[in-house]
Order: C-alpha cells, then sequence, then structure tokens
C-alpha cells in the first residue's frame, strides 16, 4: 500500500509538473546578440516583468538575421526580431506571419563638424559609407527623396560605399569617408562625436507620403501561433511596453544598462537614450498600416524583386492588429 501511495503521489507530481511547463506561456525567442532590443529585454528580465505578466520569456541569443530567420521558419523559436519586407515576402509565399513594430528609430546622414558639406545639396562628388547595402530600406528612401524633391537620383552623385554599421562608423571618423548612412545607433554614436545630421530619414518621410513615422522593425511570429496563445501574446506586449516606459522616464535605468549598449562615455550614453526614446512606436498599431503600406510601394519602384520580391504590394496581415 505504501508503495502504491508512493507511485500515485509521484504520477500525480509528474502531471502537475507536465501540465504547469505546458501552461507556463513560455515564448521562445530569438534575438541578435548585439542588437539593441537587448536593453528592453534586459529591462524585463531584470523587474520580472515576464512574471508580473505571466509569460516564461526565454531568450536565445544568435549571431546574423539568417539565422533568427531560419529558426523561426523551423519552429525552433516562436518569435524574432527582423522587418516588414521579410514578412510580406513570406506571406506571399503562403507562410503567415506578423510583426509588432518595435522601433520608429531611423538613421541620418551624417558628417564631420569641420566638412564643407552642410545641406542635401552639397552632397556631391563624395563618398557616403551606406550600411545595409544597395538596396538598404533607408537609402532607397533617401534617393526616392532626392528624386522627388531635387529631381536627381542622390545614387548618381555620391560614390557609395557599401560596409557593415561599424566599419562604416570607424572609416569616416579617420576621414576614410566623407559621409555617413547609418543605422541609427551608429547614427547616435556619431552624435556624441558631435558630427553634423545632414538629413535624417524622418524628415523625408512626409513629402514621400509616408507620414511623420515609419517603423523599421518589429517582433515578429507565426500568426497561427498567436491566434493560439492570445493570452501569452499580451502578457508579451504588456511587459515590452512597460519596459519601455521604464527606458523612456528612468534616467538611472540607462546607467544601469550602459554596458550592454556598449557606450564609452556620458555623451554616447545620452546619444543612444535620445535615439531609443524618440523611437518608441505607438502601442496601436493601426496607426502604421498606411505608411508601411505607402512605403513599401515605393521600394518595390525603386529596390526592385532583389528587396520586396514579386509583389509591388505590402501583403495583407503583415501588421499585428493588437485588440488587446
Amino acid at each position: 500500500m505504501k508503495k502504491t501511495f508512493l507511485y500515485t503521489v509521484i504520477f500525480l507530481s509528474i502531471n502537475i509538473f507536465i501540465q504547469n511547463l505546458a501552461n507556463s506561456n513560455e515564448i521562445k525567442l530569438a534575438v541578435l546578440k548585439y542588437g539593441t532590443v537587448n536593453w528592453e529585454l534586459n529591462v524585463i528580465k531584470h523587474y520580472k516583468l515576464d512574471e508580473k505578466y505571466g509569460i516564461n520569456l526565454n531568450v536565445t541569443y544568435l549571431t546574423n538575421k539568417n539565422a533568427s530567420a531560419i529558426a523561426l521558419m523551423s519552429d525552433a523559436v516562436d518569435m524574432i526580431v527582423t522587418d516588414w519586407i521579410w514578412v510580406s515576402r513570406q506571406r506571399d509565399k503562403g507562410e503567415k506571419f506578423s510583426l509588432i513594430p518595435y522601433s520608429t528609430a531611423a538613421g541620418a546622414i551624417m558628417v564631420p563638424s569641420d566638412s564643407n558639406i552642410n545641406s542635401l545639396s552639397d552632397i556631391k562628388n563624395v563618398q557616403i559609407g551606406i550600411a545595409g547595402g544597395s538596396i538598404d530600406k533607408s537609402w532607397i528612401l533617401l534617393r526616392a527623396y532626392t528624386l522627388k524633391q531635387y529631381g536627381y537620383d542622390i545614387a548618381t552623385e555620391v560614390e557609395p560605399a557599401y560596409a557593415a554599421p561599424p566599419l562604416i562608423n570607424g572609416m569616416v571618423i579617420k576621414g576614410e569617408l566623407d559621409g555617413a548612412l547609418n543605422y541609427w545607433n551608429y547614427t547616435a554614436r556619431l552624435k556624441a562625436r558631435n558630427f553634423k545630421n545632414i538629413i535624417s530619414i524622418t524628415d523625408v518621410l512626409p513629402s514621400l507620403g509616408i507620414g511623420k513615422a515609419l517603423p523599421l522593425i518589429g517582433y515578429v511570429f507565426r500568426e497561427e501561433w498567436a491566434n493560439d496563445n492570445p493570452e501569452t501574446i499580451s502578457g508579451f506586449l504588456k511587459a515590452s511596453n512597460e519596459a519601455r516606459q521604464i527606458l523612456n522616464t528612468n534616467d538611472e535605468e540607462w546607467n544601469r544598462i550602459i554596458k550592454i549598449t556598449g557606450a564609452k562615455d556620458k555623451e554616447t550614453l545620452s546619444a543612444l537614450k535620445k535615439g531609443f526614446r524618440d523611437g518608441i512606436p505607438d502601442q496601436d498599431t493601426n496607426l502604421y498600416i498606411e505608411p508601411i503600406k505607402n512605403a513599401f510601394k515605393i521600394l518595390a519602384d525603386l529596390g526592385g524583386k532583389d528587396l520586396v520580391g514579386n509583389s509591388k504590394e505590402l501583403a495583407d496581415g503583415v501588421i499585428w492588429l493588437n485588440n488587446d
């Protein structure tokens, strides 16, 4: 009898354990090891916001964007961070992924403080570093802007130097490039070195009919997974939003995470803090559907199939509509 009772207790304990695991609302999230999203995730973990909102956030760090995409498509993870162009291309192929905007932060053309370049009209016959390659979204939007406003394509007026973001910053600081169009966090690092902002990508959006803000990246997941786990996705959004509010209002929090930002001084940390805060998106994802659709058409026209695939229209369902 004692053995039978013991076996029963063990059996029930195992069942309860398994049920708890099944109901743990786990989110397996894969992100790049040095991406800015890690700042937000660090705050979530530090304040146990995942526990507060009833989720179990399990973060895996990967070394490149392709690895995270493969992990999501093979269902090894539930969520990654990428852009809506990738999501639209996958939906055109029948893969039902959706995106929640993560940031509206964008880069800018930056030049040294003593440069003779003082406006966009001065950016001719110079070498400009471009992060992300010839079909980088920011670069194409800037090209579309010069075509519309001035009647010429800036790509034909300058010598683009395509390279990795850290290399571009290093070269422009050493004077090996005349200027740089880099991702927002690298742009912030140049601002901290008193580089001049000639034109930011947010400056060009209104005249292109896009609006004042355009999210470039977001949290991406399978639509079916989100529909099957509404409490999990809701809990994640609440944790994410609270973490952003902490970073938006608490200056001391930035001192705590300074090491993972890579900032070596207060000036750089201050620039990164401002860039992050300026890029916090509105929680109403409906606001971004039209801007993203309009941007997609422009990118399709200038970037072509290499960037957007076969479709010139943003696929339906790319943006996850949060009705929580």
